[in-house]
């Protein structure tokens, strides 16, 4: 499959994700109700529901999109570039409106496809879903519904599906992977867990902007080494 599959008509992705709101007291009374009944499937015995409300934007019903970074493989005087481009905003509606607007051109050549970590099972739903609670339309390749299992995996790339192999007993994190295929990680400043922190105590969107467009990077690298082809060094990283 590798081989069929050319990394330039690839654009890489990943978002980053934030509780709805600071604190869950700050959450409407019925959505308090509602996340006590949604974490108490996770929740200790001796846990409140307010205890483990960062675990909030993980779900797309409790949570919002801060940070959607996506890029493309380029070639310039016969070298690979990576270049990227970060969508982020408070009004989630707008960053979502053109985002989606971008991977709508991006894909209207239908060989063209996404590729993100976990991305079956995290970024895509998410997308979608928040998109739909936006009140937006579902780009179309995102628009799953009555698509083939095999036309999913043809058109929306996942790295850790890939690297199952058909084994669906384990989670690999992106980070093990840049370790195992010796991808410099993104990971050398903050990680998803402390996203929220960041964005909701220090305030500080620009940090988690350069995480998550390294993450991208890591990504597309990783791609790079299932194809057994030499990875794009950060300097070679263009920030649109």
């Amino acid at each position: 499959m590798f081989e069929t599959i050319s990394a330039e008509d690839i654009l890489f992705i990943d978002i980053e994700t934030v509780p709805q709101h600071p604190d869950f007291s700050e959450l409407p009374e019925h959505f308090q109700h509602l996340w006590d009944k949604k974490s108490s499937y996770f929740r200790n015995e001796d846990q409140l529901a307010a205890d483990v409300y960062e675990r909030a934007g993980i779900y797309a019903e409790f949570g919002r999109i801060i940070c959607i970074s996506a890029g493309a493989i380029i070639q310039k005087n016969g070298e690979r570039f990576y270049k990227v481009k970060s969508y982020h905003d408070t009004d989630e509606k707008k960053l979502l409106s053109e985002f989606n607007n971008m991977i709508e051109k991006f894909t209207s050549n239908p060989g063209k496809k996404l590729c993100a970590h976990n991305g079956q099972e995290f970024d895509y739903p998410y997308i979608s879903r928040r998109t739909l609670i936006n009140g937006l339309k579902i780009p179309r390749i995102l628009d799953i519904s009555g698509a083939k299992p095999w036309e999913i995996k043809d058109r929306l790339l996942d790295t850790l599906q890939l690297w199952k192999f058909g084994d669906y007993k384990n989670y690999t994190s992106l980070d093990l992977l840049c370790a195992v295929f010796n991808i410099p990680t993104p990971k050398d400043d903050i990680d998803g867990s402390q996203v929220a922190q960041v964005y909701y105590q220090e305030g500080d969107l620009d940090r988690i902007i350069r995480y998550c467009e390294k993450d991208t990077l890591a990504l597309t690298n990783l791609f790079l080494r299932y194809k057994g082809e030499p990875i794009i060094p950060l300097e070679n990283m263009l920030i649109v």
